[in-house]
Parts: C-alpha cells; structure tokens; sequence
C-alpha cells in the first residue's frame, strides 16, 4: 500500500500503521517523523474508521489514544520516539 493511504473497514495490512486523527499533534510529528526516515505507513483516521477505533480502544485501556503505532505486530500507544525508533532500526 502506498504511503498515507486512507483505509476501508478492513484491517491494514502493512510493516508500519499509524493510526490517528487529522487533529492530533502527535500525529503529525508521527507522520512527520516517519517521512523524515522514509518508513512507508499507512495511515488509518480512526475517527473516520470506527473499526480502527475499536483495535485502539484494546490496545490503549479503553481510550482512543492516538497516535497509536504498529510497527510489525509491535503496538506503541502514544507518541513514544524511543520505543519507536528502537522498533525501527533508527540510531
């Protein structure tokens, strides 16, 4: 799947998924920070994705906290850069 692309219902199937909201500023250094180190992600809007939503909510205690990050099967809730990198490989 191409970078940013917006998904269905269905769950994601990608090395990389960020899911978010178009309001978060975490979200924004997320995608920001991913773009900087050319990581392909998909991104899911989970307020426009309510089934996202709910794989977050799991994820996160019950909260939509965003973003929420899957990096090869590795959940990180909240913008954590040091678990994020460690995940990706990044010095």
């Amino acid at each position: 799947m191409p970078q940013n692309e917006k998904t269905g219902s269905s769950e994601p199937k990608a090395e990389v998924i960020l899911y978010c909201t178009q309001w978060c500023p975490g979200c924004r250094s997320a995608r920001a920070f991913l773009k900087e180190h050319n990581i392909k992600y998909v991104d899911v809007d989970i307020s426009k994705d309510r089934e996202a939503a709910a794989r977050v909510r799991g994820w996160a205690d019950g909260n939509e906290t965003t973003p929420t990050i899957d990096i090869g099967g590795e959940i990180v809730v909240d913008w954590d850069k040091k678990k994020i990198c460690e995940l990706l490989g990044i010095n």
